[in-house]
């Protein structure tokens, strides 16, 4: 019997976020692209550098939610974070936790994977790590895992009101130690 190939269903950019985009009069760029799941997939599909795609991570400090953004090649410091969102929230944070994904589709109503850039869509705080501010343009999620929205990194940072701060570290890479292969020698 022969096997049925089925094709993967594209997402959608959300409408909600189309008309947020175009109410804004920000110039932006819709970027349509295979299916991606990580900020780094979408950079190398995309072909561009890991500092231009900004990933997008909720997080919750307490009771209150906050859009974090930061370039793909940045892992979250979750210690530098408190400081930040203690200097948002003008008091000291304790516990900043990712909560997982079905805490997310209900506390923003949306489906896993549909995540986008801006926060005010979600009525959220958008807190950008000051490492995305050194490119000009910068790669969104737009809430689909086959678009994103390319724009410049001031319209970005002025249309969510992003607050500023330093949370992302380097990633660290581990090196792999190849194995030295021995021969073996077979005696008859």
């Amino acid at each position: 019997m022969p096997v049925k190939k089925t094709k993967k269903k594209k997402t959608k950019i959300p409408v909600k976020l189309l008309k947020y985009l175009e109410k804004s009069g920000v110039k932006h760029n819709i970027l349509e692209h295979k299916t991606v799941y990580t900020a780094i997939d979408a950079a190398n599909t995309l072909k561009r550098k890991t500092e231009e795609i900004a990933k997008s991570l909720l997080v919750k400090a307490g009771r209150d939610y906050f859009l974090v953004i930061l370039p793909a090649n940045k892992n979250l410091n979750f210690e530098k974070l408190k400081k930040t969102i203690g200097k948002y929230k003008d008091k000291e944070v304790k516990v900043v936790k990712i909560p997982g994904e079905k805490v997310m589709e209900k506390a923003l109503k949306i489906k896993a994977g549909a995540l986008s850039a801006f926060g005010n869509l979600y009525k959220i705080p958008v807190l950008v790590d000051k490492a995305i501010t050194k490119t000009k343009k910068c790669i969104l999620s737009a809430g689909s895992l086959n678009h994103s929205i390319e724009m410049s990194v001031k319209d970005f940072l002025k249309m969510e009101n992003a607050f500023l701060g330093i949370f992302g570290e380097k990633k660290k890479i581990k090196k792999q130690i190849k194995a030295k292969s021995k021969k073996k020698t077979e005696t008859k």
